[in-house]
């Protein structure tokens, strides 16, 4: 392990490797990139202290360094204890940035990093799943004061958040970004669902066409995954408690069952849905034999791990983030990264070209922020005004060298009209 005053990593000696990885995902980034270009000479952060919270790849890296050159101080840590990078770490700490984050870090490390990262005083916060606004509410309440703001990557974190909301217990207001439509609409449903089956694949190698695969949950990234492994070729069952839900899932040519129903056909298990025991000891015990289990959800809480592994008679990693599990009946299952995200602790995250819009939106929450262009009355949860969330869909078009036709005068003033008859 290297440590220095402002860093600790794995090693610095990978940080050539993951400045490489860091120049790749800049090359599929063009938005934030065109955001970068801005605020370097703007500085629209400038005198702002940044804490983050949030997985350490290559994407987040671009999003890190855009936040320094825009002015800000930036200090960070990882939000999962098997999503960072070592290479990317490696390559922030050595570019000067603080940085506390290592991959495999135990439950003590892990909020020992949080702590550092505020160790000095932000006054905006970033984060993804909300452990970071967590710790500073639960143990260093008194930074809240000093801090203009926060925002929120992930529909996990916005449930809790909203919720505290609810009991008038936010310190300080915070950007719901994953409620953004530049972000779920796409970060969720296309990154989400190409970046699980590629974190499945990396970890067990298996053909996904002619498998059943069983999806719990069919919210965005439920959807996303779904539809990723129907286009893979795979028969896919879907598992709701949301009657809508189940309903589009339905009409969207998907079989919808009970988890208990679906526990004794299913080939692969994905949980998508931020729900503790979606996946119980009970369902397990009745799963085919060699059947595979993994969790896209932000927390490991989906499956019951920890009863499943009391429960075994033998557990070995016969692969990579890949555990066989031998139960007193006989037969084994497949568990997949110990039931944390699999397509960060197996794979590598979403896409860049999809993070792009997701962490301009950050940037554009931070930036909002600070420059008091959000109308914010109170310590609520707010989410990004559609203006801007629209010129960022629009910079990703013009990326791509798609244009868009333009309303006339005339349209415009039909948009409002009432005394217009057949």
């Amino acid at each position: 392990m290297d440590q220095g005053e402002t860093f600790k990593v794995k090693d610095l000696s990978l940080s050539d490797e993951g400045r490489l990885r860091i120049d790749w995902a800049e090359s599929r980034m063009p938005v934030l990139m065109k955001l970068r270009d801005e605020f370097s000479k703007t500085k629209p952060l400038k005198g702002q202290r940044v804490a983050g919270c949030l997985h350490v790849t290559k994407e987040t890296a671009v999003l890190v360094e855009t936040l320094v050159a825009a002015g800000a101080e930036v200090a960070w840590s990882g939000c999962n204890p098997l999503s960072t990078n070592d290479t990317i770490a490696a390559a922030l700490a050595k570019n000067g940035i603080k940085i506390w984050a290592w991959h495999g870090m135990d439950t003590e490390n892990y909020y020992w990093a949080i702590d550092k990262t505020l160790e000095f005083k932000p006054t905006l916060t970033l984060d993804d799943g909300a452990d970071l606004i967590f710790r500073v509410h639960n143990n260093h309440s008194e930074l809240a004061k000093g801090i203009l703001g926060g925002t929120e990557e992930t529909t996990t974190g916005v449930h809790r958040l909203r919720a505290m909301d609810a009991d008038s217990k936010l310190k300080y207001p915070v950007i719901a970004v994953n409620d953004t439509p530049t972000k779920w609409e796409f970060d969720n449903v296309y990154g989400t669902g190409q970046s699980t089956l590629d974190g499945i694949l990396r970890a067990t190698s298996i053909l996904l066409a002619g498998k059943t695969i069983v999806v719990a949950g069919y919210g965005h990234c439920g959807r996303g995954v779904a539809n990723r492994a129907k286009g893979m070729g795979a028969n896919v069952i879907v598992t709701e408690i949301d009657p809508i839900a189940a309903l589009k899932a339905t009409l969207e040519g998907f079989v919808v069952q009970k988890m208990e129903t679906a526990a004794k056909v299913g080939d692969v298990f994905v949980t998508t849905t931020g729900m503790k025991d979606v996946i119980t000891l009970d369902h397990i015990k009745t799963m085919k034999d060699g059947a595979i289990l993994s969790n896209t959800g932000h927390y490991d809480v989906e499956i019951q791990v920890d009863a499943l592994l009391e429960y075994a008679t033998s557990v070995k990693e016969i692969r990579p983030n890949n555990e066989e599990i031998v139960l007193p009946e006989g037969h084994k299952v497949y568990l997949l990264a110990r039931g944390r995200l699999v397509n960060l602790a197996a794979a590598e995250g979403h896409p860049s070209e999809v993070m792009d819009m997701s962490f301009s939106g950050q940037l554009m929450s931070l930036v909002s922020l600070a420059q008091k262009k959000i109308d914010v009355t109170g310590n609520h949860v707010y989410t990004l005004p559609d203006e801007i969330d629209k010129d960022i869909a629009e910079y990703k078009l013009v990326s791509m060298g798609i244009e868009l036709d333009r309303l006339s005068d005339e349209q415009t003033a039909y948009l409002t009209a009432y005394d217009e008859g057949t």
